[in-house]
């Protein structure tokens, strides 16, 4: 990324201090229609990521100097909303949970077959949001107690505060509050929002869901999502 990026620019950043790695993948992404820069370390993303709004940031999570779970969390702190997708050579359960937790969508770990990595991109990208061509959209309003969900603005509001979610929380909250009161399956849920296979055992639900009851402020207003033990979620009040 270079001085020539503007605030409207979106597309898909490959982070990785790996040379032959970075440029496989983008090489790769560009073949496949994805408009595509990279960087080989954080504070040169950091440097351009707000203002330029990625739709998918690809990041490695051991990156020289600012690490790949720092950077995330730094880009969630400045506000940015785009699909993140981090590529680690961590195995354990617990470092997957660290890069979700820290504003990961999605989690790879090395070595991964290409096939699968642009599996995931895709389903990213799904996640963007309807209006992002700029054109108008109809916004459909969900409702569940104090909580406004707009579909097509994507913008969350709960006792009359904006909550900032990221794409993937988002689509989320809406999948569950649009079914309200029916349980969703874990299945369901992975289908529908990660939309690729696999991937439900590895606890990305789990923290997403975690993550929005915190925004949401379940402990001061009440919680909105439950669990149904053996099944999965369901948002109702109360």
């Amino acid at each position: 990324m270079g001085t020539e990026d503007t605030a409207d620019w979106q597309g898909v950043v490959v982070v990785e201090d790996d040379g032959s790695l970075r440029e496989v993948l983008t090489s790769v992404l560009t073949h496949e229609g994805h408009e595509t820069r990279s960087v080989g370390d954080a504070e040169s993303l950091l440097a351009h990521v707000p203002p330029a709004d990625p739709s998918l940031i690809i990041l490695d999570v051991n990156l020289p100097g600012i690490d790949g779970l720092e950077c995330c969390r730094r880009l969630r702190e400045q506000g940015h909303t785009g699909s993140i997708l981090m590529l680690t050579a961590r195995h354990e359960v617990g470092d997957r949970v660290s890069g979700l937790d820290a504003g990961a969508d999605d989690y790879l770990v090395k070595p991964f077959a290409l096939d699968e990595l642009l599996a995931r991109v895709r389903s990213a990208l799904r996640r963007r949001p309807a209006d992002a061509d700029d054109r108008p959209v109809p916004t459909d309003v969900l409702e569940l107690a104090d909580l406004v969900v707009e579909t097509g603005t994507r913008r969350v509001r709960r006792a009359g505060r904006e909550i900032e979610l990221t794409k993937l929380e988002f689509d989320l909250l809406a999948l569950l509050v649009g079914n309200t009161p029916n349980v969703l399956t874990r299945e369901v849920l992975h289908d529908r929002v990660w939309g690729h296979d696999g991937s439900y055992m590895s606890n990305s639900l789990e923290v997403a869901v975690s993550n929005l009851r915190r925004k949401l402020g379940g402990d001061d207003l009440g919680p909105l999502i439950h669990t149904v033990r053996g099944v999965g979620y369901v948002a109702r009040a109360g």
